[in-house]
C-alpha cells in the first residue's frame, strides 16, 4: 500500500468521495500541516493554527497509480479557488497535497504541470512534504456514512464518477497532428478532426452487437462496452453510457441550428458524436449516437492481447 495526503475542502465530503474511488483501501481524517500539535477541531477552525483538513488516503498504486488519484482528486475541487472549497472560507479548507514519500513529488509537479495547462487561472494547490497529521475526533472519522444526511460541499454526481473511474488516462497520448492525418482515413480524420458526419446506416459499426469493446481511434482510450450498445434505429451506434464517466466531454453545439450536446474524446479530444435523452428508461435514458468512424472495435477474445484484460468483466459474453 501507499499512501498520500489531500486537503480539499470541508474533510467530511472529501473522505466520502476519495473513499469511492477503486483501489482506495482505507482514508482518515484529520489537520495536517499546522503549527501546534494535537489541535482539536475547535482550535483549527477558531485559533489560527494553520492546519488543513486534510484526508489521509491508503491506496492500492497497482489498482489506482497515484497520477490517476490526483486526476481524481481534482474532479473533487476548484483548484484555482484560494482557501474555499464549496461555501466553506478559512485557511483549514485550502487544497493541499502533502506527500511522505520524497518519491512522489516528480508524479504530484508533472500531474500539476498538467492540470495548470487546461487552466486559463494558476493553480492554487500547495504541494508540501507532510510536516504533520493529527486525526481528527472520532465523531468526523466516516462522517457521510454515519450521517447521510449531513452536510456535504461535493456535489453527488461527483461519487457516481468517482466510484465509476476505471481508466486512467495516462495509459493513452494523443499522436502530434501529421501522424493522425496519415493514420486516420479520410473520414475518420473530417470525423474526429473537423467534426463531420457520417452518413447513417452506412457505417461499420451501426448495426454490429458483437462483445467487445469500442475505443477512440485516435489515441486506443477505451469508451464504450457491448454491453451498453443498443438498436435505437438511428443509423448510428447507440449506448447508454460511457465505460468511464470521465472518458467523454460533453460541449454545447448550436451548429446547424439546434442545440445538442456534443461528445468528444478525454485524451484526443476527438469529435465522437453527441448525446440525447431518448434512450432507453430502465438504462438511465441516455443515447450516445457515436461515429463509427471516431472508434476501433476490439472483439472480447482480443482484449486481453491488446492491453485491456482488466475491462473483460464489463463486457457480457454474449449481447
Amino acid at each position: 500500500m501507499s499512501q498520500i495526503y489531500l486537503a480539499g475542502g470541508c474533510f467530511w465530503g472529501m473522505e466520502k468521495y476519495i473513499a469511492s474511488i477503486h483501489g482506495v483501501e482505507a482514508t482518515e481524517v484529520g489537520y495536517a500541516n499546522g503549527a501546534t500539535e494535537n489541535p482539536t477541531y475547535e482550535d483549527v477552525c477558531h485559533k489560527n493554527t494553520g492546519h488543513a483538513e486534510t484526508v489521509r488516503v491508503q491506496y492500492n498504486p497497482e489498482q489506482v497509480p497515484l497520477s490517476f488519484l490526483l486526476h481524481l482528486y481534482y474532479d473533487a475541487i476548484d483548484p484555482t479557488a484560494v482557501n474555499r472549497q464549496g461555501g466553506d472560507r478559512g485557511t483549514q479548507y485550502r487544497t493541499g497535497i502533502y506527500y511522505s514519500d520524497a518519491a512522489d513529488l516528480p508524479t504530484i509537479q508533472h500531474s500539476l504541470a498538467s492540470l495548470q495547462a487546461k487552466l486559463d487561472r494558476p493553480v492554487a494547490i500547495e504541494v508540501k512534504p507532510l510536516q504533520n497529521f493529527y486525526p481528527a475526533e472520532t465523531y468526523h472519522q466516516q462522517y457521510l456514512q454515519k450521517n447521510p444526511g449531513g452536510y456535504c460541499h461535493i456535489g453527488a454526481e461527483h461519487f457516481h464518477r468517482a466510484a465509476a473511474a476505471i481508466v486512467n488516462p495516462d495509459d493513452y497520448a494523443k499522436p502530434d497532428p501529421e501522424a493522425l492525418r496519415q493514420g486516420l482515413t479520410p473520414e475518420q480524420y473530417a470525423v474526429t478532426q473537423n467534426n463531420a458526419t457520417e452518413a447513417p446506416f452506412h457505417n461499420e459499426f451501426h448495426a454490429q452487437f458483437r462483445p467487445g469493446i469500442y475505443v477512440d481511434i485516435t489515441t486506443g482510450e477505451p469508451l464504450f462496452s457491448s454491453t451498453d450498445k443498443f438498436e435505437s434505429g438511428c443509423g448510428w451506434p447507440a449506448f447508454s453510457k460511457p465505460i468511464d464517466p470521465h472518458v467523454v466531454s460533453e460541449q454545447l453545439d448550436t451548429t446547424l441550428g439546434r442545440v445538442r450536446t456534443e461528445v468528444r474524446s478525454r485524451v484526443g479530444d476527438a469529435h465522437l458524436g453527441h448525446v440525447f435523452e431518448d434512450g432507453p428508461k430502465d438504462r438511465g435514458g441516455l443515447r450516445y449516437c457515436i461515429n463509427s468512424a471516431s472508434l476501433r472495435f476490439i472483439p472480447r477474445e482480443d482484449m486481453a492481447r491488446e492491453g485491456y484484460a482488466a475491462l473483460l468483466p464489463l463486457v457480457e459474453e454474449s449481447n
